[in-house]
């Protein structure tokens, strides 16, 4: 059985930092891409980042980039999303989510796996 823990969320104020990871299990994802979706109450899910199996490519939410990072450890099936300079607007449930596809994506329909979410709350 694949799963998807996320860890990390939490009530930060606005400045602040959060660090987010993610563990896989019951497959290995080191030859597919994996990304962070979040979703605010009363919002439909959004696209926040990727990451390519190697790491060599990234891609972000244009609100995003410049103050959230992600990177992955494949030795240990786990994806990390560091995000520095939280906003109120970035406050949302956090998801991971993982391709088996093998080349990059963006798409939301192309994430077969997703893990519970984590809460992550800036305040002003």
């Amino acid at each position: 059985q694949v799963q998807l823990v996320e860890s990390g969320g939490g009530l930060v104020q606005a400045g602040g930092s959060l660090r987010l990871s993610c563990a896989a299990s019951g497959r290995t994802f080191s030859r597919n891409p994996m990304g962070w979706f979040r979703q605010a109450p009363g919002k439909e899910r959004e696209f926040v980042a990727a990451i390519s199996w190697g790491g060599a490519s990234t891609y972000y939410l244009d609100s995003v980039k410049g103050r959230f990072t992600i990177s992955r450890d494949n030795a240990k099936n786990t994806v990390y999303l560091q995000m520095n300079s939280l906003k109120p607007e970035d406050t949302a449930v956090y998801y991971c989510a993982a391709s088996t596809l093998k080349t990059f994506t963006l798409k939301y329909n192309d994430y077969d796996y997703w893990g519970q979410g984590t809460q992550v709350t800036v305040s002003s």
